[in-house]
């Protein structure tokens, strides 16, 4: 038996891990790390079956080709052969790209996704960003300068938390990585601390809380504008760091007062009123909403208003209020206006966001005919079929392309219309370092996993990419991969001679020379490690080498007030009145008095589950863990449901097992997200496959500024089956 110290891959919490192996490689146990500063032995189910989920007989061993409809194994060389020729078949802005949520859980996602972007020649860019958080990035860009720049609660030390659209005791947490978010929710608890939740639903979050408040699903926009303005109606402002836009905003929340915003929202006025006032009264307070807030009809307001709030209250960039973490892998930024909009969609116009374009409107380019129609798709690590809205529609649209490749350790139901399946290597052979999700930690730290297990004679995952990437750009299939790494490098290397600070004048190639790793990947990491705020190029200690001899992480201490350094803004200060936003009210307040549908449906999260990734994995699926319309009994009752109902939109229909419970508002249903998996070849899904809740999604409907889709709050009937 070996004992190995990892990170857990599987959701945001960046959770320690001690995995046992026996002499054939194969996973004995799994177990949290106790030594672990950050989570201290906290594991969730998910990790607990990290074995099954890397062990699985229906992960592909080989890559595929795809002829006459057939499926062949065929070897590396053949597969890139393959690519290259499918690519060169198709001009560059032609090509498109998708990059599925977990690329932002492993080195080769975060450290080869961009370069990819750039080799393929296309402003055909979408990713699972615009069925997630894309609001967060557009308020935090037009507020703080970087979109990447996401305040989180400052959970350990806050002694008040007004939560909406987040159920971490099941996500374990979503733009904020906190490894046991339960036991941090009952510590605020426990020393004195109120915890509220808003929520169409009584999650296990809410049923852990002081307070549950239900609001109508996709408004809460209003319940925060009419926080927002009680907050200046009563003089109950302190904004604590340098701004701009405070009049701005009192001009531009005057007429949302909390009567109008509670007609919309359905939460009472003065529960409106007292929400306010306890936040401003409050030794700490902290606002953090997630996903049901951001994948809604006005997400980025929505967003805007959090932090807006925050600020108002005196709690942004204060301990114990929302803070930005300090990753050790952060590079200097330089100030700038932030924009979107730069180029748009060619069929429906949609804005550029953060470089990338609607997940929504892909479809549309794949099927409307005309010059710089996407003609071939790269596919990485996502199953936008299940996670898009009006999945089906996409399905198909699919199925029309001239060439599709995927990196993706499965065949699902979206790389099963691919010409070529690459297949990474198990978790547990790659290096793994979270990159993206550190930038959002409530408390500094760092911890890199080296492989645990040889390649199996497979190139490692970031190999697959940079070859990709060098057929991309016209290199060829027999292009050393190696050279992807050392060019950017090279720029990375320049950039910090160049700059003013401690490297400036020095020569790129004795900075080279001294990094140390077991391929590009490592030594890419081990340069931003040196590079960043606690390096040893920066006066700090901190490198690859550093890690490697704290296999259970280190911690670099609490969140720190960072305010006005980190800000990215032309003028400097926070921005707390943008104008694209300012504009937008307008949409949210001629929604004011519009009907409420008599149905509306949001999703859910489930512990055991994260999107379509671990519906394969046998212990995860089943009990709670199931594809099921939650519904209120008088709902049932009313309608005279039995067993199952048919639930239809403007999109399409479903016929779903009921759930009736207590736990949701009347005139609410919800699905679950991440199913569908009828005629699967992945065995285990296949037999639970459940409904695609986005074939009920419309992809017209997105967050105008941000194009996010809309899944929360979309109007539905629903009749006897």
């Amino acid at each position: 038996m070996e004992t190995v110290h990892r990170t857990c891959p599987l959701c945001e919490a960046v959770c320690g891990l001690r995995i046992t192996l026996d002499d054939s490689g194969r996973v004995a146990d799994v177990r949290g790390d106790r030594d672990d500063p950050f989570s201290r032995g906290y594991i969730c189910p998910k990790g607990a079956s990290l074995g099954r989920l890397d062990e699985d007989p229906d992960r592909l061993a080989a890559p595929l080709v795809r002829k006459g409809g057939e499926w062949r194994e065929v070897s590396w060389e053949e597969a890139f052969a393959a690519v290259e020729e499918g690519l060169a078949r198709v001009p560059g802005p032609a090509r498109a790209v998708y990059l599925g949520n977990p690329n932002a859980h492993t080195m080769a996602g975060a450290l080869y996704g961009s370069p990819l972007v750039r080799a393929l020649g296309t402003r055909n860019v979408f990713s699972a960003s615009t069925a997630d958080q894309m609001p967060k990035h557009v308020a935090s860009g037009l507020m703080f300068g970087d979109p990447m720049a996401i305040p989180v609660p400052d959970l350990d030390r806050t002694s008040y938390l007004l939560m909406l659209g987040a159920n971490p005791l099941e996500s374990n947490g979503s733009l904020c990585t906190a490894p046991d978010f339960p036991g941090r929710l009952k510590a605020l608890r426990g020393r004195g601390g109120r915890l509220v939740v808003v929520d169409p639903r009584r999650t296990r979050t809410a049923a852990l809380a002081d307070e549950h408040v239900f609001v109508r699903p996709g408004t809460d926009a209003y319940l925060l504008a009419g926080i927002a303005h009680t907050l200046i109606a009563e003089d109950l402002v302190t904004v604590r760091v340098s701004a701009n836009g405070l009049a701005e905003v009192a001009g531009a929340l005057r007429d949302l007062t909390p009567e109008a915003c509670a007609a919309a929202c359905g939460v009472p006025a003065d529960v409106v009123v007292r929400l306010a006032r306890e936040l401003a009264a409050a030794p700490s307070a902290a606002v953090y909403a997630r996903i049901g807030t951001c994948t809604a009809e006005f997400g980025t307001i929505a967003q805007w208003l959090v932090e807006v709030v925050n600020a108002l209250t005196g709690n942004l960039d204060r301990p114990g209020g929302a803070m930005f973490a300090r990753p050790a892998t952060e590079a200097p930024g330089r100030r700038r206006p932030y924009r979107t909009g730069r180029w748009h969609s060619r069929v429906r116009g949609l804005p550029e966001t953060n470089g990338e374009l609607p997940v929504a409107t892909l479809a549309d380019e794949i099927e409307t005919p005309g010059e710089g129609r996407i003609r071939a798709l790269v596919t990485v690590a996502g199953n936008p079929v299940l996670s898009a809205p009006n999945g089906a529609r996409l399905g198909r649209a699919l199925a029309g392309l001239e060439f599709m490749v995927s990196v993706d350790p499965y065949l699902n139901e979206t790389t099963r219309h691919a010409d070529v399946v690459l297949p990474p290597p198990r978790m547990l052979g790659s290096g793994h370092y979270d990159f993206a999700l550190l930038q959002f930690a409530v408390r500094n730290y760092a911890r890199y996993s080296p492989p645990a297990l040889p390649q199996d004679g497979r190139p490692s995952e970031a190999e697959i990419l940079a070859r990709l990437a060098m057929i991309a750009s016209g290199q060829g299939a027999d292009a050393d991969p190696a050279a992807l790494d050392e060019l950017v490098l090279g720029q990375m290397l320049r950039a910090a001679v160049d700059a003013e600070g401690p490297l400036h004048g020095r020569d790129p190639a004795e900075l080279r020379e001294a990094l140390t790793g077991a391929d590009g990947a490592e030594r890419r990491l081990d340069a931003m490690l040196r590079l960043g705020p606690y390096g040893e190029w920066n006066g700090g200690d901190l490198s690859l080498r550093t890690l490697l001899d704290a296999p259970h992480g280190l911690d670099l201490g609490p969140l720190e007030p960072r305010i006005p350094g980190n800000l990215r803004t032309a003028s400097g200060v926070v921005e707390l009145a943008p104008r694209p936003i300012l504009d937008d009210l307008a949409r949210l307040r001629a929604s004011l008095g519009r009907a409420a549908p008599e149905f509306v449906l949001i999703g859910r999260r489930h512990l055991r589950s994260n999107n379509s990734w671990l519906h394969n994995v046998g212990p995860l699926v089943g009990g709670t863990n199931r594809c099921t319309l939650q519904i209120n009994p008088a709902d049932v009752a009313r309608l005279g449901l039995d067993g199952t109902a048919v639930v239809r939109s403007a999109a399409g229909e479903l016929s779903v097992p009921l759930e009736p419970t207590e736990t949701i508002m009347p005139g609410v249903v919800s699905l679950p997200h991440g199913w569908g998996h009828e005629g699967s070849p992945q065995a285990v899904a296949a037999r639970n496959a459940g409904v695609n809740v986005n074939v009920l999604t419309d992809e017209t409907v997105v967050d105008a500024l941000s194009g996010n889709a809309v899944f929360n709050g979309v109007p539905v009937t629903i009749a006897a089956s």
